[in-house]
């Protein structure tokens, strides 16, 4: 059964994508800690981080740093902080977060409620700064 990370991919599950490749997947958590929180996905659906393949995993991780180099220039922050961890979903996944403190990336009890009108609006800003 696919997990619903690849119904986001497979575009059977609505989401606020960020951005995409061949093999890679950004689109912004629906319950973020921060205004751009985004989860970074393989497009193969290995559930834990460190069993996919070396290749993979490297191109998982350039992903990530170009997503966040586009984050970090349309929201402002600190850095963008990166964060592995979550049971729920048995798919690899990289958190970016906007931080202005350690304690922004840490509080994961701290979820933001956005309107759609915020999600679109957030979304955009971080599309138009990734190369």
């Amino acid at each position: 059964m696919a997990t619903i990370f690849t119904k986001i991919v497979k575009g059977e599950i609505p989401s606020y994508k960020i951005a995409e490749d061949e093999n890679y997947f950004a689109f912004l958590d629906i319950f973020p800690v921060a205004k751009g929180h985004t989860l970074v996905i393989p497009k193969k659906e290995v559930d834990y981080l460190f069993d996919l393949e070396d290749e993979v995993y490297l191109g998982l991780q350039l992903f990530a740093k170009k997503v966040a180099d586009g984050l970090k220039k349309a929201i402002p922050c600190e850095k963008v902080g990166v964060l592995v961890l979550g049971l729920e979903v048995p798919h690899a996944h990289i958190h970016l977060v906007p931080m202005q403190n350690e304690a922004d990336l840490l509080n994961f009890s701290k979820k933001l409620k956005l309107s759609p009108e915020e999600f679109n609006e957030i979304q955009q800003k971080i599309i138009l700064k990734i190369k």
